[in-house]
């Protein structure tokens, strides 16, 4: 859409190639991600939610290119990002066509890196330099343009006291001259999304963030990433495997099963009507403290590994909807057809199954 400020389009990624480009050493390669499309709008929390194995993490990490070379290359697709930057020259910021990341070279691609979509990995610790204090961390993100170069060091350290208050440190000035080694998780985590913030990107991508960090701490780093987010209208893609957390801080999501979404819409619209049977073992397994059930239900299997992907329907042998359907259902799911889009309002999910478990 043309205000969405990523557009996600058809994104197809494999593993296998050589520096050329070439199918290395002759064979396949694996394809593990397969027509991958979303839109992220701007100040929205748009999170991307699967197990381990489904793909959310290529799908992230693809945006900006950061898949491993020579392996890995988007074979298909676009990703159009709207920073009011043309594709013919990135750091403009008055035109206001959408450039496709897929296309532009890595010189120009460094021009929209860290400055206009920057990113949150899982543990913060590798994110930052143990033997550099915070301090002069945070002041290498203006050397890529984050403010007018004609501001002052004073002024800089005083946003960056702005920011880390608003992150919720109470004494700025003791977090800036400590290393990394002297802050907790928690606040190693904050001091990241200060670093993401800073640049004021349009887009952070923030991949599993908390998964390090206890339930506590989670709780209290999403919701500053989400608060100082929409403070600043910068848009969020949060990479989780946790439906409790999408229930409390996304706007929309995205569940993606063995590299394809199977349904999206609205947090609300998802959570109290899941269309797809992924998405309802998802939600199922999630515990409750009220529930009396002793035993946590569980999606039978795995995630199976790219080469062993299905064509058609890829969750229908562990499906137990398609277990209970009759002959002719059970035999559509399990054939290569691929399963058809089902549409509520802005609420979609890719499955044969409907009329059956509506």
């Amino acid at each position: 859409m043309s205000n969405a400020v990523l557009s996600v389009k058809d994104v197809s990624v494999a593993f296998g190639f050589d520096k050329n480009g070439n199918p290395r050493d002759g064979k396949q390669p694996l394809q593990v991600t397969d027509r991958v499309s979303f839109d992220i709008f701007p100040g929205e929390f748009f999170a991307l939610v699967g197990e381990s194995g489904c793909g959310k993490s290529v799908t992230a990490m693809s945006i900006l290119r950061l898949l491993p070379w020579p392996s890995a290359k988007i074979v298909n697709g676009s990703i159009l990002f709207n920073a009011g930057a043309s594709c013919d020259d990135v750091d403009s910021r008055d035109s206001r066509e959408a450039c496709d990341l897929v296309k532009l070279s890595l010189n120009e691609l460094q021009n929209v890196r860290g400055s206009e979509i920057a990113c949150i990995f899982q543990e913060p610790m590798q994110a930052l330099n143990p033997v550099v204090t915070i301090k002069k961390q945070l002041l290498e993100v203006f050397k890529f343009g984050a403010v007018s170069n004609s501001a002052s060091s004073a002024d800089l350290l005083n946003l960056i006291r702005e920011q880390l208050r608003l992150a919720g440190f109470t004494d700025p000035d003791r977090v800036l001259n400590s290393y990394p080694h002297e802050l907790s998780g928690g606040m190693l985590q904050r001091v990241c999304i200060v670093m993401a913030l800073l640049p004021k990107p349009k887009l952070i991508i923030a991949d599993e963030p908390t998964t390090a960090l206890d339930v506590t701490v989670q709780a209290q780093v999403l919701a500053v990433l989400k608060e100082m987010a929409e403070k600043t209208g910068t848009a969020v893609l949060l990479i989780t495997h946790n439906m409790g957390i999408v229930s409390q801080y996304a706007h929309r999501v995205a569940v993606m099963y063995a590299g394809r979404i199977v349904e999206e819409g609205p947090v609300r619209e998802v959570i109290n009507h899941p269309m797809h049977p992924y998405t309802q073992g998802l939600l199922a397994a999630i515990p409750e403290s009220h529930s009396d059930l002793r035993t946590l239900v569980s999606i039978p299997g795995s995630v199976p590994h790219p080469k062993d992907f299905a064509k058609g329907c890829r969750f229908a042998d562990r499906c137990c909807k398609c277990a209970q359907a009759s002959a002719g259902v059970r035999e559509k799911c399990l054939s290569t057809e691929l399963p058809p889009k089902m549409v509520e309002a802005n609420h979609f999910a890719y499955c044969f199954l409907q009329s059956f478990f509506a």
